[in-house]
């Protein structure tokens, strides 16, 4: 978003290096898991809250490519993303197939993004978010209605699991580098 008006941003002047780049927003699909473990829980007669923490570590994608040097050099991703959802227990209580209130709050450190040309430079992202479910599509901010309209594969969540590698951020740069090069406007329909 651009701070000034609120309005989405597809290009973005990167303060550090003068550059202006093409913002490539997270199309990361699929991204698909079952999880291994528990997930905790902290349970109160009111609320339920189901946290996990992620700490995704493997090899960059995109080292050992020249043309991607100015913009992920590092050999090794590595981030922490940490969850949190909140439910009313009385839900969980009932024979359902979903639960329609649902609280999310979502913090995550990793490193630059690919598309903002940082190159090797120190430092890392935070971000922090909150959230809840939404029913309906008319329940969302007007903004996300109006990418909807312009991406529709978005509208639907799958509602099974699908087979195949999950999409990261570096692989969908990787993929979509000409592109992004060109001036695109992301995500790509």
């Amino acid at each position: 978003m651009d701070p000034e008006n609120q309005s989405l941003c597809d290009r973005w002047h990167n303060p550090w290096t003068e550059d202006v780049v093409a913002v490539i927003p997270v199309a990361n699909d699929p991204v698909q898991g079952l999880f291994r473990r528990e997930v905790p829980a902290q349970v109160s007669e009111r609320t339920t809250t189901f946290q996990f923490d992620l700490f995704p570590y493997y090899e960059n994608p995109l080292v050992g490519e020249e043309r991607f040097q100015a913009y992920s050099p590092q050999p090794i991703y590595q981030a922490a993303e940490l969850f949190k959802l909140t439910v009313a227990t009385a839900d969980l209580q009932q024979d359902t197939p979903t639960i329609g209130d649902v609280h999310l709050c979502w913090s995550r450190m990793g490193p630059w993004l690919p598309w903002m040309k940082m190159g090797d430079r120190p430092g890392y992202l935070i971000y922090s978010a909150t959230g809840c479910k939404a029913l309906t599509v008319e329940d969302l901010p007007s903004l996300l209605q109006a990418q909807l309209e312009r991406l529709p594969q978005y509208r639907e969540a799958p509602s099974e699991y699908r087979e195949g590698a999950d999409m990261t951020s570096w692989l969908y740069f990787q993929e979509h580098f000409e592109a992004y090069l060109e001036g695109a406007q992301f995500p790509l329909t």
